[in-house]
């Protein structure tokens, strides 16, 4: 059987996404293979197709537990033979695996990268044929990377006992081009690389700033009823605050770290069923989540680097419909994610931590650009930017923007002056004509640019000089005491007599489609069977597969086999329900 014919039967699509069959060819080929794909890219299939294929058992090297049982559960169902082994399983579990492993029952076998130092497991697997090591999540393998775990630096010792070399793939949704050559440095191996781009044009990128979290999520909620979503938040604390806010009103769960391993895993289990529609929770949430209905991700508060923003924002809309990223920022964030870094700084080498500040900088810029959000995320990644993408927070507002020039001059021109050697909030009082002890002491109140923006409150300048950093005319040094230093931008700025403007956001409607009854209808019996086979929903069928139907309304199994997700195995196994759902629905209608 071909990678089409199989892309078909076991999947329902008819044709590959971006890269995927350039990299499962690569593989297929026997060479070694860095894929890095965004989050919903279709990674999974990539590795998967060719353990298909390939003679022996392929092994996934995966980081978390919850990742390993959905992915096997959604395999099995699928009719792939495989398993996961891990901490979780008990002693007569781990015997049956196995067992059937030396029977050649399993194609591709999920391990944790911990297990791969266990001795009994090196024993078992080197008298077995691994046709190939997949290590998902490939960015933890680099210490320049969000994520890094030292465990991942065993996959190379692991490899190099086997008695015979596999064919090694990595794939990952987040690596600047300085984590992949790090992940090839790590897993020494001569790689083929694909990059298949970083951009999703489904997700909706918005960034708000100048309001309350709180009541900005409520309201967004109140026009978002029925939809799923995760709200991030950066502490326990501000966790369990939202969570009471919220739970009178809506179905809904939270999740971090202090919470106990029973409460924790029953919340992240409803949410995957759709029993619960929001999951509020900390960054301890998500990872290996393959939820492909998220409609939305809200982060409260700031991340620590673009990288985490970026995999965390591209949960929403795996199942390629329409969905929205919302960033709120509240400079007081700064303050938090700054703590974090310096209270995490054990075996940390310098250059790391400074990178760490860097990479906070980054974040930053992103919450202030008023240019297109989506570009400055491509351009971190090493991809070209658009100029306007039509689906952000910045390119899609219409209003009339202000015009900031001359405050943006007051502003570079007080940097300039104090000789580039203070902090924001010293510069922010400088312009403000504050009276303050550090003021006076420094005669800061001598300066020709002190209170030239009196006018403003600290809080309005202080919004100024963000999008100005964020913008690239200004730049906040890294370390203890960053200060506020002109950019060649900035001073080109000042030479050219260029212009600046900025604008405001706003809470967007929900739009509603036609077809939507009936879609509404198909969730529905999407979630009873759900239920009997015992699986999140959108293992059954994707709401990209729902909406496909709903729009089509297919009459028969044959129309139904040409819906985008609906292969020969799931066709046996749920058809006839839906075709009767629509068919029961069309007549009342």
């Amino acid at each position: 059987m071909d990678k089409i014919k199989i892309l078909k039967k076991y999947y329902g699509y008819t044709s590959f996404r971006p890269g995927q069959e350039e990299i499962i060819d690569s593989i297929l080929d026997g060479n070694d293979t860095v894929g890095i794909m965004p989050t919903g890219g279709g990674k999974s299939v990539c590795y998967q197709i060719p353990a298909l294929l390939l003679e022996g058992i392929t092994l996934v090297v995966s980081p978390l537990i919850s990742l390993m049982k959905d992915q096997v559960d959604a395999l099995n169902d699928l009719g792939i033979p495989s398993a996961y082994i891990n901490s979780s399983l008990s002693s007569k579990e781990y015997n049956k695996i196995y067992r059937n492993l030396k029977l050649g029952i399993y194609k591709i076998v999920y391990v944790a990268p911990e297990r791969l130092e266990n001795e009994e497991f090196i024993y078992e697997i080197n008298n077995l044929n691994i046709s190939q090591i997949s290590i998902d999540e490939a960015h933890c393998v680099s210490q320049w990377g969000h994520d890094f775990r030292s465990s991942y630096l065993n996959i190379i010792k692991f490899i190099w006992q086997l008695k015979k070399k596999p064919i090694i793939s990595a794939f990952t949704a987040t690596a600047t081009p300085e984590v992949r050559e790090d992940i090839i440095y790590m897993l020494k191996i001569k790689p083929n690389v694909f990059i298949t781009g970083f951009d999703r044009p489904n997700l909706k990128y918005i960034v708000v700033k100048g309001v309350n979290s709180t009541s900005y999520i409520k309201e967004y909620l109140k026009e978002h009823t029925g939809e799923s979503g995760i709200i991030y938040c950066a502490t326990r604390k501000e966790v369990d605050s939202l969570y009471g806010e919220l739970s009178k009103r809506y179905k809904i769960g939270r999740y971090h770290a202090g919470m106990s391993d029973k409460e924790r895993n029953e919340n992240q289990e409803e949410f995957i069923k759709d029993n619960i529609e929001i999951m509020v929770a900390t960054n301890a949430f998500g990872m290996g989540i393959d939820k492909s209905n998220v409609r939305f991700v809200i982060h409260s508060n700031l991340t620590k680097d673009l990288e985490s923003y970026y995999q965390e924002a591209g949960r929403a809309g795996r199942d390629g419909l329409s969905s929205t990223c919302i960033l709120i920022f509240n400079p007081k964030d700064i303050k938090t994610q700054r703590f974090f870094i310096e209270n995490n700084q054990f075996g940390a080498s310098s250059e790391i931590i400074k990178g760490k500040y860097e990479k906070l900088s980054t974040v930053i810029n992103y919450a202030h650009t008023s240019k297109c959000i989506r570009s400055y995320v491509l351009e971190y990644f090493g991809e070209l930017s658009v100029e306007n993408c039509g689906n952000c927070s910045s390119c899609l507002d219409t209003r009339i923007e202000e015009n900031i020039t001359i405050e943006s001059q007051k502003i570079i021109s007080c940097i300039g002056r104090t000789k580039e050697r203070y902090g924001i909030n010293t510069i922010v009082s400088v312009l403000a004509g504050s009276k303050n002890a550090s003021i006076l002491k420094f005669k800061l109140n001598t300066q020709t640019t002190y209170g030239i923006l009196k006018e403003y409150t600290q809080k309005e300048i202080r919004a100024l000089m963000d999008l100005l950093v964020g913008d690239g005319y200004l730049e906040i040094t890294t370390g203890e005491y960053p200060i506020v230093i002109l950019t060649k931008k900035g001073k080109e700025f000042i030479k050219e007599k260029k212009e600046i403007f900025r604008k405001v956001e706003k809470i967007e409607k929900r739009v509603f489609q036609e077809n939507m009854q009936l879609f509404e209808e198909l969730k529905k019996i999407r979630k009873i069977i759900a239920e009997e086979e015992n699986l999140p929903p959108y293992m059954i069928f994707s709401d990209k597969t729902l909406k496909e139907m709903s729009e089509k309304e297919p009459s028969n199994q044959e129309d139904l086999l040409k819906v985008s997700g609906v292969g020969e195995i799931k066709l046996k196994k749920y058809g006839i329900r839906f075709l009767e759902k629509i068919e029961s629905f069309l007549k009342s209608n």
